[in-house]
C-alpha cells in the first residue's frame, strides 16, 4: 500500500518517548544454537563487500557540484503487537528532504519465525524490510529512496556490522545506522559517554565522536536538537562517511529521532492499531 503526500500531526519529543516507553520488551533471546555459528559466517561474508565512505551519484542540497541532488531519504523500522513478540509491522517511508513531509508509505505485517538473538537482529528483520524496498523500486520509481536511515546500528555494533549495514549491503544503497541506546563496543559504555556529554568542551557542536579502546572510531553521540540533552548515536550503515552520514541527520531532525525513522516508528505502531491489532 503506497500513498502520496500524507500528514500525520507532530507529536513532541515527550508523547514520542511516552509511546516509545509503552512498546512491550524484546522476548528475552534463546540459548545459542546451530543458526549463531552461520549468521556469523554470512556476517563476516557480507562485511567485506561493506563501504565506508561517500558512494553515491547525488550531492547534498547546497554542496554545490555537477548531478542530482539529495530529494526522497527513506526511513524504516518495525514495531510488535503488545501480546505477540513474534508478529510485527515493518514500515517503509520516504520523505521529501525539503519539507519532511512523507510522500510515500507502505507497511508488511508478518510473523517472524526468526528468534530474536541480540548482535544478530538483521537476520530477523531485514528480509522483511528488504521486501518493501524491493516494492518501491517497482511501484513507485519517481520517489525512490536514494538514502535509507534504519532504526538500528550500523558500525556501532557488537560485531561491527548491525543492522544497517546489512541492509544496506543486500539492497546495494546508502544506509545509516540511527541508534537510540548504546551498545557497549569496544571498551564504550553508556556511564562513560554520560561523562563526556556532560563536560561541554568534549561536546563540541553537539556532537561527541565514539572513539573505542582500540582507537577505532565507531560513530557520535549527537545532541540532535536544542531542547533535548538524550544524544542519539550515528553510525555509518553502507556507502556513506560518518562526516556525511552526520549533516544528513541533523537535516532532517525536528526532534531527538530523526523524521524517517521517527514516521516510520509512528506509522508501524498506527498501522498495527487500526488494522486491529494491539500495540
Amino acid at each position: 500500500m503506497a500513498s502520496i503526500a500524507i500528514h500525520v500531526e507532530d507529536e513532541d519529543e515527550e508523547e514520542e518517548e511516552a509511546a516509545a516507553a509503552s512498546s512491550p520488551p524484546p522476548p528475552p533471546p534463546p540459548p545459542p544454537s546451530a543458526h549463531t555459528s552461520q549468521w556469523i559466517a554470512a556476517q563476516d561474508l557480507l562485511r567485506r563487500r561493506l563501504i565506508e565512505r561517500d558512494d553515491f551519484p547525488w550531492n547534498l542540497p547546497g554542496g554545490g557540484g555537477g548531478g542530482e541532488a539529495l530529494k526522497y531519504v527513506g526511513g524504516v523500522d518495525m514495531s510488535f503487537a503488545k501480546d505477540d513478540a513474534s508478529l510485527a509491522c515493518a514500515a517503509l517511508v520516504v520523505l521529501d528532504l525539503a519539507t519532511l513531509q512523507v510522500v510515500y508509505e507502505d507497511f508488511a505485517v508478518v510473523r517472524l519465525e526468526v528468534p530474536y538473538v541480540p548482535g544478530f537482529l538483521a537476520f530477523r528483520e531485514a528480509p522483511v524490510l528488504l521486501g518493501l524496498l524491493e516494492k518501491v523500486k517497482s511501484s513507485a520509481k519517481d520517489i525512490c529512496p536514494q538514502l535509507i536511515m534504519v532504526d538500528g546500528n550500523g558500525l556501532l555494533h557488537p560485531r561491527g556490522f548491525g543492522l544497517a549495514c546489512h541492509l544496506g549491503v543486500l539492497a546495494d544503497l546508502p544506509t545509516i545506522g540511527i541508534g537510540k541506546n548504546l551498545h557497549h563496543v569496544d571498551g564504550l559504555t553508556l556511564s562513560g559517554v554520560k561523562q563526556l556529554l556532560e563536560a561541554k568542551d568534549n561536546f563540541s557542536k553537539d556532537l561527541l565522536t565514539l572513539t573505542g579502546s582500540s582507537g577505532r572510531i565507531w560513530g557520535v553521540a549527537m545532541r540532535s536538537t536544542w531542547n533535548t540533552s538524550k544524544p542519539i548515536f550515528v553510525s555509518i550503515g553502507h556507502r556513506i562517511s560518518l562526516q556525511t552520514a552526520v549533516k544528513v541527520v541533523g537535516m532532517t531532525c525536528k526532534y531527538r529521532v530523526p523524521e524517517p525513522v521517527r514516521q516510520a516508528d509512528i506509522r508501524s505502531r498506527d498501522f498495527l492499531r487500526k488494522n486491529g491489532y494491539i500495540c
